[in-house]
């Protein structure tokens, strides 16, 4: 028999969760389930009771009292969605001065604890699948949603509770009984209604052997880069994790565009003064055409005759394998009949040519980006997408994929994340730290350990969280992340107080960004360095490069060698491998870019401050030095003899690709920085 009330840990089927997210989930136990031999317990993030067979105990813990119920919702009837404008906006009246209270309650008042609504639904984390049943039931969670969440029992508390929008319900129940009910049940609509025009469901019996996937509302808040809510967003989806590969879905693969091509649009219509256009698609996989035969069960607000029993998917929706795919093979489609081209080097940025001028359409899923030199161009391409997908115009380019664009007075243009910092600065408890010159604290070196216990602490959250900021506008943190990446398997708390110097960093330059500013030549030059031995566990070498566009980062990276170097020679040599063979894709694509606009491309300069480096890739005789060395890097030999790439050498005080292969005192990693056109952007 198990303690009653002690802590538990539930484990996430790999199915249900991303690559960076935690394994298991904190719980209480409450019970035995009566019907199968599994255990009922209460998670505490979701804020319901679960059943599963995979969990843990810690019989030793008993710290935390089980959230109580206040009351049962009842049941509510869809049919409370089909009211007419009148009656929507007296309910809006009704709910302003609650909602008000509200936010005024949540923003004065220090987080406590509260009791959560819980219903009696639940939810099998772990259970075999019954193939003989012909249609899988839906899987019902049922809570308030408006209730705050208990406080953690780990140190990551503040850090989860900060990450979620407490005002986003998690349930269909919630969403149409809660205080934000008015804009929650307009969004519902929206979606269902959305799909009823698209023609995406068609009303089906379920064939003998067939089974219905189940689906979910989802709910979201889409806010402005201030934080103000620009919409309520109600998303009906698919748990696609139900799916079975060569029966639901075949291929899954879809691109979106690369950061590199996004910075480098971005640089290059600063330079040329071409305005950046922002269109976002309403349910943009909803315009996908399924080409498998796919069941769904029958969604919560959606009612059916009786001689129904499911839903058969002539459209994609959100959540299924394939949905980004066929609304992908959609778009593309359509852009290329309207004389658009794939670039050769970037399959989501499409270039079209005309009259001497260009336009450029970037896509993120269902973000997209227009830009060229001909107003004239860009307007008619608008309209072109308008005709064939539903679009909400935002105008002028100014937020995009957490991403601002913020203009400066002397033509320059800054790209940062400024809430994003503070966002994960809140998430991890660490926005009232106290700020440090460097990313990397250098009395401190770090060595992975053999120890059986970890650090009690949410390290893989937050490395994933800051991986995700230096591949987008921060260049400057990029060794910092990856060295503390290389400890993901077993932290401990010299690992974990790396990590918090990074975040210390990033409260002192949050409002910090990359800044390209026109010029009278594209200026385009890359640098590749090395730190020789640099990893103490397994003495190898770091590698890093940065290639710069009209003065400041495009594209760069930091990346431990897979071998050990015997000279510094041959670790520059490894690392300078890495830098032409993303030098040389980089390259082409600016090429195509500026040949587009009529300009000549530049030529690929890359910077390297070893000199016995640099005579290696000019010699191919195989001293006693150099002979060992695997011929995968010998492509180098090969770009420099055919000139394909330029090798100069520079002083190591001026190489810029410096701060990407070792932690750097205040003072360097400063000039480091400024060199790189990382700045301070202010209002």
């Amino acid at each position: 028999m198990r303690a009653f009330k002690c802590q538990t840990f539930i484990l996430t089927p790999k199915e249900k969760r991303l690559k960076w997210d935690p394994k298991a989930r904190a719980g209480i136990f409450v019970g035995y389930e009566e019907v199968s031999k599994a255990y009922r317990v209460f998670d505490i993030e979701a804020g319901q009771v679960v059943i599963s067979r995979d969990v843990n105990f810690d019989e030793s813990t008993f710290g935390l009292q089980l959230p109580i119920t206040d009351e049962d919702v009842d049941d509510l009837d869809f049919e409370l969605l089909d009211l007419d404008d009148e009656e929507l906006r007296q309910m809006e009246y009704q709910q302003t001065g609650k909602r008000k209270n509200r936010l005024n309650d949540e923003d004065t008042a220090a987080p406590r604890p509260r009791a959560v609504r819980q219903r009696p639904g639940l939810e099998e984390s772990s259970a075999p699948e019954n193939n003989s049943s012909r249609q899988e039931e839906d899987e019902e969670t049922k809570d308030s949603g408006d209730s705050t969440p208990p406080v953690f029992w780990r140190a990551s508390a503040n850090a989860v509770e900060a990450a979620v929008d407490l005002s986003e319900p998690s349930t269909f129940e919630a969403a149409v009984s809660g205080p934000d009910q008015v804009h929650w049940r307009k969004a519902i609509h929206a979606e269902l209604e959305s799909m009823r025009l698209r023609g995406v469901f068609r009303a089906a019996k379920l064939p003998n052997g067939q089974r219905a996937i189940g689906t979910k509302w989802v709910f979201k808040i889409k806010r402005k880069a201030d934080g103000s809510i620009e919409k309520y967003k109600a998303r009906l989806v698919a748990k696609g994790f139900r799916q079975k590969y060569g029966i639901d879905y075949t291929e899954t693969f879809s691109p979106v565009v690369k950061y590199v091509t996004l910075r480098m649009v971005i640089a290059i219509s600063k330079h040329f003064g071409w305005p950046i256009d922002q269109l976002d698609v309403v349910t943009a996989f909803l315009y996908g055409v399924m080409k498998e035969q796919v069941f769904c069960v029958i969604p919560e607000g959606v009612e059916l005759d009786s001689t129904f029993d499911c839903l058969e998917l002539v459209k994609s929706i959100y959540g299924l394998k394939q949905a980004s795919r066929v609304w992908n093979e959609t778009f593309d489609e359509y852009v290329c009949s309207i004389g658009f081209q794939v670039s050769d080097f970037d399959p989501c940025l499409y270039i079209k040519t005309s009259d001497g001028h260009c336009v450029f359409i970037l896509v993120y899923v269902d973000d997209v980006l227009v830009t060229g030199s001909s107003l004239e161009l860009i307007a008619q391409t608008k309209n072109d997408l308008k005709t064939r997908f539903e679009m909400t115009d935002s105008g002028k380019c100014a937020f995009v994929l957490g991403i601002e664009l913020l203009d400066g007075e002397d033509g320059s243009v800054t790209i940062c994340q400024r809430r994003y910092v503070d966002d994960i600065l809140k998430r991890f408890g660490m926005d009232d730290c106290k700020a440090v010159a460097s990313p990397v604290d250098m009395s401190s070196r770090l060595v992975s350990s053999d120890a059986t216990t970890k650090v009690d602490a949410p390290f893989r959250e937050a490395v994933g969280a800051l991986m995700h900021l230096t591949t987008a506008t921060r260049p400057d943190i990029a060794f910092a992340v990856g060295y503390v990446s290389r400890f993901m398997e077993n932290p401990q708390e010299e690992h974990w107080v790396a990590v918090k110097r990074i975040f210390r960093y990033l409260q002192g330059t949050k409002t910090h960004g990359i800044c390209y500013k026109p010029s009278a030549r594209i200026d385009f030059r890359g640098y590749s360095d090395a730190d020789w031995a640099g990893d103490l566990t397994d003495r190898k070498s770091t590698s890093g490069y940065t290639f710069m566009l009209l003065g400041a980062p495009v594209s760069w990276g930091s990346k431990k060698q897979p071998s050990v170097s015997l000279s510094t020679s041959e670790a520059e040599y490894i690392a300078l491998s890495l830098a032409i063979q993303e030098g040389k894709w980089i390259h082409r694509l600016l090429c195509e870019i500026v040949m587009a606009a009529n300009e000549e491309g530049p030529e690929l300069m890359i910077h390297e401050d070893n000199q016995s480096c640099i005579k290696m890739t000019k010699n191919p005789v195989n001293h006693g030095r150099a002979k060992h060395i695997d011929i995968k890097y010998h492509h180098i030999r090969d770009e420099v003899k055919r000139g394909e790439v330029k090798l100069k050498y520079c002083e190591t005080a001026v190489m810029l690709a410096d701060i990407m292969t070792k932690g750097l005192h205040g003072p360097r990693h400063k000039e480091i920085t400024t060199a790189l056109g990382i700045r301070e952007h202010s209002d």
